[in-house]
């Protein structure tokens, strides 16, 4: 997508022995590049928000994996140590899994190059997988403005859930780019997403595609839903249930909550890679814990310019940091995948990846005979 009117994916292989992602922690008020050439690097680059966003830590992590075998570490020793650095977004271990799978079964003095093309063809699966999400997720904008005669469709979302988040399209804001390039006006209610501000990040990729969209205070999102003002509720997702269940930015249950007590949709955008089969319930899924500094400072840029870290809370104040919330199914009006839009169920999520689900078909589906949730009541 575009980076001062150039086209770039987040993250880029310079050389075999080189991959440089797009340094996050440095948006919006500088764009810089981070070079990682080993595997003590890369780890360091998700663990510290370096990179961010599920898919495009499982697609670091991919890389980190081919960087570490290069390196000469294991492939146990790089599994390890990248799984421990996000506990929570699915992505890293699917993208670990398969890395495994696919260094295991080649010979040792074919497992560097295998690596490589393998995280390649891992980055390269999610830009496709995300612009699928764009395709399908488009008709649920496309129907909003329709329905109110061409005026901008107000859609609000939480964290990032864009390019920036991915290796390029984005999941949540995907469709959102699909509308602005089929020219449906459109405009984004952007959270702001404390501690870490990731609704800065959304607002500036948005700026850098000129789609209109207005950054607001976390908890401004249910008043502007009582005044009629959200057409729409998009957001990504970190790991999402077999059920249905959708794990993300913390905040995101409480827009929800919001969405159904106004009858705005509320949607997320759900990559396969996303979907943990071997979780049902969403008290089975880690939420991790992030160090109190995250609330206790906030950094931006100074009345003369350079970064400035300033102190907002007393040393001694007790911080309690949760990184993660879970909206039940029962909240989510639908999934938008690459195979389509369905149902936060468990049938539903079946019937598009029967290959995944039949490995669980002994468990029952939790909501078999649950009655839909209310459609949109604007």
């Amino acid at each position: 997508m575009n980076v001062d009117g150039r086209w770039r994916r987040t993250i880029e292989v310079r050389d075999p022995g080189t991959v440089i992602v797009l340094d996050q922690a440095k948006l919006p008020h500088e764009v810089s590049w981070l070079a990682l050439d080993d595997l003590d690097a890369t780890a360091h680059a998700i663990r510290e928000m370096h990179v961010r966003g599920a898919p495009l830590i499982g697609a670091t992590a991919a890389h980190g994996v081919a960087l570490a075998l290069r390196g000469g570490r294991s492939l146990d020793e790089a599994c390890t140590m990248l799984a421990a650095s996000r506990p929570t977004a699915i992505n890293l271990r699917w993208a670990l899994d398969h890395m495994r799978l696919r260094i295991a079964e080649v010979p040792a003095d074919t497992q560097v190059d295998v690596a490589d093309a393998e995280a390649a063809r891992i980055c390269d699966a999610d830009v496709a997988c995300c612009e699928a999400i764009g395709d399908h997720g488009v008709a649920l904008i496309r129907a909003v403005a329709e329905r109110h005669g061409g005026r901008p469709v107000q859609v609000l979302t939480h964290c990032n859930a864009g390019w920036l988040a991915t290796v390029d399209w984005g999941t949540a804001l995907a469709p959102i780019y699909k509308a602005h390039e089929a020219g449906i006006a459109v405009h984004v209610w952007v959270d702001e997403t404390r501690p870490r501000n990731q609704g800065l990040l959304t607002a500036w990729e948005l700026a850098q595609h000129g789609v209109p969209h207005t950054v607001i205070a976390d908890n401004a999102g249910g008043h502007l839903m009582q005044q009629g003002k959200v057409d729409l509720c998009l957001v990504g997702t970190d790991r999402t249930t077999r059920n249905g269940d959708v794990c993300n930015k913390i905040g995101t249950y409480l827009k929800a909550l919001a969405a159904h007590d106004n009858g705005v949709p509320f949607y997320a955008a759900v990559p396969s890679s996303s979907i943990d089969w071997t979780v049902g319930e969403p008290s089975e899924i880690p939420i991790e814990e992030r160090a109190g500094d995250e609330l206790r400072y906030l950094a931006g840029r100074g009345d003369r310019g350079g970064t400035t870290r300033i102190a907002i809370l007393a040393g001694t104040t007790a911080v309690g940091n949760p990184a993660f919330d879970v909206t039940p199914r029962r909240l989510m009006t639908g999934l938008v995948t690459e195979r389509g839009i369905t149902s936060a169920t468990a049938a539903g999520l079946a019937a598009l990846f029967p290959e995944h689900a039949a490995d669980h078909a002994a468990a029952r589906d939790p909501d078999a005979g649950r009655p839909e949730r209310g459609k949109d009541r604007r």
